[in-house]
């Protein structure tokens, strides 16, 4: 009975081990966008560039992380509430890399969201998830 029970914690930290959120890299979302490498997922900590702006039901928000980049967030006002963040502000990205011409950027930043995003999104700022 005992290595029974032995058996089934050692399996529950192992799941529990792997559905922790990934932590932020910034020289990976860097490597990420030299390649050009649009639809990766990425995480990272950054500092919010002046307060975010609405356009099309949607709230942008610039971000520079921690290597120099400058990256636009994507955020959907009709999946998930307003992130209330202003400049200077810190705070982590989980979401999908995508590079235009003119911008690099992150979206797919929602627990639920278009088909198109693989895997759930989220901004986290002042100990809140937002998603």
């Amino acid at each position: 009975m005992v290595l029974l029970l032995a058996l089934v914690v050692v399996i529950a930290v192992n799941v529990w081990l792997q559905h922790k959120p990934p932590s932020p890299d910034a020289n990976s979302l860097h490597a990420d966008i030299l390649a050009g490498r649009s639809g990766a997922e990425v995480t990272f900590s950054g500092s919010v560039i002046g307060d975010p702006t609405d356009s099309g039901g949607h709230e942008h928000i610039l971000v520079r992380d921690q290597v120099g980049d400058t990256l636009e967030l994507d955020y959907n006002l009709s999946l998930g509430r307003r992130v209330p963040v202003h400049g200077g502000d810190s705070i982590i990205v989980h979401g999908q890399l995508y590079i235009d011409p003119a911008k690099v950027g992150v979206h797919c930043l929602h627990a639920r969201t278009s088909r198109g995003c693989p895997e759930e999104g989220w901004i986290q700022f002042a100990g809140v998830t937002y998603s």
